[in-house]
């Protein structure tokens, strides 16, 4: 059992996410966890102590000031004896509350009072999590050494809406808390990594670009990948809707152009994995307004220009890493076009895939690869994303052990 013996503080905050945080206890015990739950005001509205106890076998705080549990400042005792605190669904409000060092109830109190590792798992509508002062806050809890996993974008109980703001799965959180707890060797620790991720759009004219369909789950998962074996990350990524991943730097983009000069920056690192899908061509004038159709005559030319080459350019640097990683994503000749690649591009491995629509792999969960080195080609069976970021990320740490 992963967390056998692990002492888990869950702090439940008042969102409809709550519910998942049931299911979430006995997801930690399953693995061994000890769980002791603190619930606010506002989660009592949406699960009841009587069903949170009954799923933890023990005791449910909820009052700063109960005079049972406070004989022996019991929030004092509940912040230090524990390994991990979780908070799931972390609220816009609390979250608020722990950014300003604010602590008006048990579950604000405790927070404050602890000096044991932090994982917010967040839960709000998108535009709640997108405005400026829910941003600064989770800005500052990340400067002050929390942990975050999510949120995860989908649909949100109230109809009609849907964005970034899902609470992680109780799976999800349960894997973010075992790495925070996992004390076992880094054998990337020390080095840098660099990675990109996601398509670039190439804009066209104030509305339109060209792109391609990456949704940037691979590249993720690789910089979190990386990270895990304690790599010190920089995600260079282009438009995507995922969350970022734990403990890695994000640097966002949308252009190839900004990819390169975000990598180039990156430089000197130990580690480049290249897995964005860069557009091969840009429009060589950008309109600066909308071109608009004019009747009977047929669409504009456009004149292409040819983006800068990424990998070529990282492979062939005076800074080159140790470690260069590119990927190939190919539609027929997998094998042979990973050849060519590995060779022109100057790359210690080129991780090959077919993206024909059928496979489903581009913008997909799961993905099929070929590892193309110059000792030769290895195939990896159908694994999904994060178990192909795995095992990348094992290799890349045998290469430089």
């Amino acid at each position: 059992m992963s967390l056998a013996g692990k002492r888990i503080l869950l702090v439940i905050s008042g969102g409809i996410a709550a519910y998942k945080s049931l299911d979430l206890i006995r997801r930690l015990r399953e693995r061994g966890a000890e769980v002791r739950p603190v619930m606010t005001a506002g989660a009592r509205e949406f699960v009841t102590p009587l069903a949170v106890g009954a799923l933890s076998s023990g005791h449910v705080y909820t009052d700063l000031f109960s005079r049972e549990d406070e004989q022996d400042v019991g929030h004092i005792r509940l912040a230090r004896n524990c390994d991990l605190i979780i908070v799931a669904p972390a609220t816009a409000d609390l979250m608020a509350k722990m950014a300003n060092g604010l602590a008006d109830d048990l579950a604000s109190t405790v927070l404050l009072a602890t000096d044991r590792p932090v994982l917010v798992a967040p839960a709000m509508n998108p535009k709640m999590w997108s405005h400026a002062a829910t941003r600064r806050n989770v800005e500052t809890l990340r400067r002050d050494g929390l942990a975050f996993i999510g949120p995860n974008a989908g649909e949100m109980a109230e109809g009609g809406e849907a964005g970034l703001g899902r609470m992680a799965e109780p799976l999800e959180i349960v894997a973010a808390a075992e790495d925070l707890l996992d004390g076992g060797r880094k054998p990337l620790a020390g080095r840098r990594a660099v990675v990109t991720s996601g398509p670039t759009h190439e804009p066209i004219d104030p509305v339109r670009y060209i792109a391609n369909r990456s949704s940037g789950r691979q590249g993720h998962a690789i910089a979190a990948a990386l990270a895990k074996l304690g790599a010190d990350v920089t995600l260079v990524s282009g438009p995507v809707t995922l969350p970022d991943p734990r403990g890695v730097k994000v640097i966002r983009v949308d252009r190839a152009e900004e990819m390169l000069a975000a990598v180039l920056g990156a430089l000197p690192a130990d580690i480049a994995v290249m897995v964005a899908a860069v557009a091969d061509w840009r429009v060589a004038t950008e309109n600066t307004e909308k071109i608009k159709k004019k009747p009977g005559e047929g669409p504009p030319p456009l004149m292409l220009a040819e983006n800068p080459d990424i990998l070529k350019t990282v492979g062939h640097h005076e800074k080159r890493p140790k470690v260069v990683v590119g990927f190939a994503a190919e539609t027929q000749d997998v094998e042979n076009n990973g050849r060519v690649k590995l060779q022109k591009k100057g790359a210690d491995l080129i991780v090959a895939n077919d993206v024909s629509p059928e496979t489903g792999i581009m913008g997909g969960t799961r993905n099929s690869v070929k590892l193309i080195t110059a000792a030769g080609i290895e195939q990896w069976p159908d694994l999904s994303k994060d178990e192909v970021a795995g095992r990348l990320a094992g290799w890349i740490a045998e290469r430089l052990s």
